[in-house]
């Protein structure tokens, strides 16, 4: 869990740092920013609102992580918090390097150091490495002889980070605790940012296995078991049902209760146990028997585990519980499947 209710803004330094496929370059700050006493809070506001409870990362890198240029620059910063100045500069070159992309903007980058952040219930440093791309344009009105005049300028909207990272100064032999954002790309240029100059890999924690163990389930229901089993698109919704059920009310997944809860018969765990080797071995994933069940991650991810049966393109039905309320049938006389459904009273 993430906190910034009592973090401090240290120090930064500001640079700016362009497209490289177009020659843009980069324009080096010779000296660490002054941010005033009125500034400093909306620099926070701008840094640290856009980070929510979700996936954290690990920097990472395929053969040895000192070798991955953010771990090497932020832990000469977290070991010396004056070097701030130079690391930033390093930074800010090493980003310019992975901005190759032609859709990439240029903007400016900024390094700051926090302290009295909050990271699973551990108060410790950090570093943050924002970008901002994008500017807004905004109206300013002031008062001229008795009357007013507007004009306009253009601007950084500080409820809108663009990039994002935060380096916390926890697990370092792990490559650290990191929290991301990116709001901006969503294409393939937005893989510069994080896969590219940060080398991140998601941290194997609760958040990560419970995630896992819904996408997990989802492609368990809609894939694998139609394919082992004679079952309707009811009997599937009802699974993802009983599934969601099973990940709110408990605090910790146990394999075993899940099974008997949710898949119930011999026949549906033995296929489940299987196609869960598979889809751990296809995506380099870890799920342990037995993990505290992440609450954030149910939330971020029951949107995805919607038990819908689509019909044509006349009708979806959403189906929320009770399997024994839907009936289906054929309609010899029209030729049709139909769907029958019992219910109380209308909402």
């Amino acid at each position: 869990m993430i906190n910034f209710d009592e973090a401090l803004l240290k120090s930064m330094a500001l640079h700016k740092v362009g497209n490289k496929s177009a020659d843009e370059g980069v324009v080096l700050s010779g000296k660490v920013l002054d941010a005033g006493e009125v500034i400093k809070p909306l620099l926070l506001q701008y840094f640290l609102s856009p980070f929510r409870p979700g996936e954290l990362y690990n920097l990472t890198h395929s053969s040895d992580i000192e070798m991955n240029e953010v771990f090497h620059y932020v832990s000469a910063i977290f070991d010396d918090p004056g070097c701030l100045l130079e690391q930033s500069q390093n930074l800010a070159q090493h980003l310019y390097r992975h901005s190759n992309h032609p859709k990439i903007k240029n903007g400016e980058f900024y390094v700051a150091y926090f302290q009295d952040c909050r990271i699973n219930n551990e108060i410790v440093d950090a570093v943050g490495l924002f970008k901002s791309e994008s500017r807004e344009t905004y109206l300013k009105i002031f008062p001229v002889s008795g009357s007013f005049e507007i004009g306009h300028d253009d601007g950084i909207n500080i409820n809108k980070l663009d990039k994002g990272c935060i380096v916390f100064n926890s697990g370092r032999e792990e490559g650290y605790v990191v929290a991301i954002v990116d709001n901006l790309n969503k294409g393939n240029e937005a893989q510069y940012w994080r896969d590219e100059f940060l080398q991140v890999k998601p941290r194997s924690d609760d958040f990560y296995r419970t995630r896992a163990v819904m996408d997990l389930c989802k492609k368990f229901v809609t894939d694998q078991l139609p394919q082992d089993f004679e079952v309707s698109r009811a009997d599937q919704a009802d699974m993802l049902n009983r599934s969601m059920k099973f990940l709110k009310e408990n605090d910790e997944f146990e394999m075993e209760e899940f099974n008997e809860q949710v898949l119930g018969t011999p026949e549906v765990i033995n296929s489940f146990s299987e196609y869960k080797r598979q889809f751990s071995n296809e995506h380099d994933l870890d799920i342990p028997e037995n993990f505290q069940i992440s609450d954030s991650a149910v939330k971020q991810q029951s949107r995805f585990m919607k038990s819908v049966i689509k019909l044509d393109k006349n009708f979806h039905i959403y189906i929320h519980g009770e399997r024994q309320m839907v009936e289906k049938g054929y309609d010899e006389s029209k030729q049709l499947n139909y769907y029958k459904l019992f219910f109380k009273e209308e909402l």
